[in-house]
């Protein structure tokens, strides 16, 4: 289940902060680093998790190879979310129901 993949990914405080950098605009791996404590194979391999993960798509320039968000990921936690959307408005009202009937 690719819902398993992303949140295994996005599971990782480093993956999730190359997502959120990547959210800000198209990065190579070398930018991507700046401010970051970790050696270019680490980041490959995170990279790597992120797009079998199709959160991150890549596009080669030459010798470059620049990162994006995927917007397919977005889309695929999108809907898990929207499952459990509805689920809580009727939860949250049962139990204000529940507590008027105690109160009493």
């Amino acid at each position: 289940m690719i819902e398993n993949d992303i949140f295994k990914a996005l599971a990782d405080p480093t993956r999730r902060a190359i997502f959120e950098k990547l959210a800000d605009g198209s990065q190579n791996a070398t930018a991507l680093r700046e401010g970051m404590d970790i050696s270019q194979p680490a980041m490959s391999q995170h990279l790597s998790v992120l797009r079998q993960a199709r959160l991150v798509r890549h596009e080669r320039d030459g010798r470059i190879v620049n990162y994006e968000v995927d917007p397919e990921g977005l889309v695929r936690i999108a809907g898990w979310l929207a499952k459990y959307r509805a689920y809580w408005p009727a939860r949250i009202d049962a139990l204000n129901a529940l507590l008027k009937d105690m109160d009493q």
